[in-house]
């Protein structure tokens, strides 16, 4: 039987989590600062998206909410054009629902949900070993900032900016999380730096 809790966050935390929450305090630097490795091993750098808006969310292949990766993917099909950017970052961080190697979290996310969006490798997200941007997410965020559990969303805007922190149980498609990336969509393009 699987763990529903790991790392002392547990189903707990991720049912009575605000739906979504701005940051509320000046973070450090920027979102495209980060750097992330992509599930074939290739860099995948935030940089590479100035100037779009990013909507980052730690994922697992054996959770209930799984079927997000569908909404996900709707996501991207839709707002793509105009401007977003979804990059999944599988974490084996929640009850151990994710214990698969890269390839076979590939397989997985384009045979059963037909992802196209890019895919980071596996990376922690919470804890001293999370990955850095998500370091930076949580502490912009303020207490509470860190996923605390699969299918966390981070928005962050065309200036790198992070725009909003989104709970497991908003879907993707939630009135809320469109309303945000069609803000953050009608931002300006920042000028090059």
């Amino acid at each position: 039987m699987r763990k529903l809790w790991n790392s002392g966050v547990n189903l707990f935390s991720m049912l009575t989590a605000p739906s979504s929450r701005a940051p509320s305090n000046p973070p450090t630097g920027n979102g495209h600062d980060f750097e992330f490795t992509g599930i074939d091993g290739a860099p995948l750098k935030l940089s590479a998206w100035r100037g779009r808006p990013l909507l980052i969310v730690n994922t697992a292949s054996l959770c209930g909410f799984t079927k997000q990766y569908g909404d996900l993917q709707e996501l991207w099909r839709r707002y793509e054009s105009a401007g977003l950017i979804v990059i999944a970052v599988p974490s084996n961080d929640f009850g151990e629902q994710e214990p698969d190697a890269d390839g076979e979290i590939r397989a997985f996310c384009q045979g059963v949900f037909g992802v196209t969006f890019p895919i980071a490798s596996k990376q922690p997200v919470i804890g001293p070993d999370a990955h850095p941007f998500y370091k930076w997410a949580a502490d912009a965020v303020g207490p509470g900032g860190a996923p605390t559990w699969n299918f966390h969303k981070y928005l962050v805007g065309r200036d790198g900016q992070l725009l909003r922190s989104f709970s497991t149980r908003l879907s993707p498609t939630s009135t809320e999380i469109i309303s945000w990336i069609e803000k953050a969509i009608e931002q300006p393009t920042p000028a090059a730096a």
